[in-house]
């Protein structure tokens, strides 16, 4: 990379937009290492490094706030990796239950679609029905809490 990108050349760097590296400005996740006197955010290596740090990170289902904890811990010098690892698995626990949730409904869908019978007008389907049901919104619920 040479010595300092613009802030397009950096959005662009990492597949991001314009907007976005300034959002993340705003949430001190990122900053330019200096400016040119034409007010031109200039950025470096380090900023290249921590936008594909915050990506990466929102890729694996991290979110903004646990993205800047991790960065906290990535310039810490009392941070270990036992630190990042409990973030890690943390956030692993979050992804089963999501995980979980997502199967119930899955299980709940397909059993208002076994329950359609196609050639029927749309006013008698019993999906629209059911999606109109009091007692079938309880078991949907109830049936996504029991997964958790």
């Amino acid at each position: 990379m040479a010595s300092a990108l613009t802030i397009g050349k950096l959005a662009k760097a990492v597949g991001v937009n314009i907007q976005t590296v300034r959002y993340y400005e705003r949430r001190r996740l990122l900053s330019p290492m200096a400016r040119r006197p034409s007010g031109y955010r200039l950025y470096g290596d380090e900023a290249l490094r921590r936008l594909h740090f915050i990506k990466n990170a929102q890729t694996l289902g991290f979110t903004l706030h646990e993205i800047a904890e991790l960065l906290n811990l990535r310039v810490s010098s009392v941070a270990r990796c036992g630190d990042v690892r409990r973030k890690a698995q943390a956030k692993l626990v979050q992804v089963a239950a999501k995980v979980r949730d997502l199967r119930a409904l899955a299980q709940a869908l397909q059993g208002l679609i076994q329950t359609c019978r196609a050639g029927q007008p749309s006013d008698r389907c019993p999906i629209v029905k059911s999606l109109e049901d009091a007692p079938t919104t309880q078991r949907l619920r109830q049936a996504v809490k029991q997964s958790s």
